[in-house]
């Protein structure tokens, strides 16, 4: 008996974006979905060790979130990471190279697809223990709070993290300190493969915060323009010193958990309902042509221009140097 696709929150009073900002989220999540298109087909031809999971369906979230957020706010995710480091600003050549495990890559080509930082975007990975971006992230804003930086952490987990106990000790701590943290719940309904009706004795994940006095809601995570909405007062919250603050984004990821994973544990019928009703990049691409804020043509330009990006990474990923193995011995410890 085949499953029901994600039911999303109802939707009331929802905000609109000006051309400007549906143009914008329109390439971001189109660079996105072609990135992680191109990225499997390189794993399909070995150029790509390791795991590897794809943000295909699901680039709506980090997209809005970000819209949300401002410069020098801090964001941390488990290993679905590609879409995130795109969307805070990182060149697709240096993201790429890392898949490929190459020197110009972001860890240098020692932490591959699930593991990539950067300094410069205040971006924390990228991690591959379930849950542990939860409490990582938590610490992250509470040294922005001992500092006095008036910036928020944007800590992403996904539906199987979300029954981490760590989660928990991590909502507690950032309640109790007001912490200027959000976490951010990508539900896309199937975890590593277990759905959560199967996996949780209460499926309502932006109230898993009740028992700590956290505020949560559920976003239509497949509407960028929820999302933005959503994320705007999520953000305002932490940020104004009354702590942390829940969403959970009802989000769908088209493929499998990883590139391994064949997703017999759900109906081909409902990927392509999903698909065909729910997709966010053709929700915003029938906005912007029926309030004609662009044509058809000048949409295939975009379309041109961002497969151009991401040919011009895959090139440079599969051209770029290996690391030397003298890499080995670097990046170990630091000098405190």
């Amino acid at each position: 008996m085949a499953r029901k696709a994600a039911v999303k929150p109802a939707q009331t009073n929802i905000p609109e974006f000006t051309k400007d900002e549906e143009l914008s989220a329109y390439r971001s999540m189109l660079l996105i979905r072609r990135f992680e298109e191109k990225a499997g087909q390189m794993y399909g031809m070995g150029l790509i060790g390791g795991f590897c999971h794809l943000y295909i369906g699901q680039e709506a979230v980090v997209t809005g979130v970000h819209m949300a957020s401002k410069d020098g706010d801090a964001s941390i995710t488990g290993y679905r990471d590609h879409g995130h480091m795109l969307a805070v600003g990182l060149d697709p050549k240096g993201v790429m190279a890392e898949l490929t495990g190459r020197a110009a890559g972001l860890s240098k080509g020692k932490g591959g697809s699930m593991h990539m930082f950067s300094n410069e975007k205040r971006f924390y990975g990228g991690n591959g223990i379930v849950g542990a971006q939860v409490s990582l992230g938590t610490g992250i804003a509470f040294a922005a709070k001992y500092r006095g930086e008036n910036t928020v952490t944007l800590a992403y987990f996904g539906d199987g993290a979300a029954n981490q106990g760590q989660v928990y000790e991590s909502f507690n701590m950032a309640k109790l300190w007001k912490l200027p943290v959000v976490y951010i719940i990508e539900n896309n309904r199937y975890a590593m493969g277990t759905s959560i009706e199967r996996a949780s004795s209460t499926t309502d994940l932006s109230q898993r915060g009740i028992g700590f006095d956290i505020p949560g809601e559920q976003v239509d995570g497949m509407d960028v323009r929820m999302v933005r909405d959503a994320a705007e007062r999520a953000i305002e919250h932490a940020r104004s010193g009354k702590g942390p603050y829940i969403l959970e984004m009802m989000t769908y990821r088209y493929r499998g958990h990883s590139m391994s994973d064949p997703a017999k544990y759900r109906s081909k019928d409902e990927v392509t309902t999903m698909r065909a009703e729910h997709d966010p990049i053709e929700q915003v691409k029938q906005r912007i042509i029926e309030r004609k804020y662009a044509t058809e043509e000048s949409l295939k330009a975009i379309e041109t221009e961002v497969r151009a990006i991401v040919t011009e990474a895959a090139d440079f990923a599969t051209a770029a140097p290996e690391p030397d193995p003298s890499e080995l011995w670097t990046d170990i410890t630091v000098d405190a």
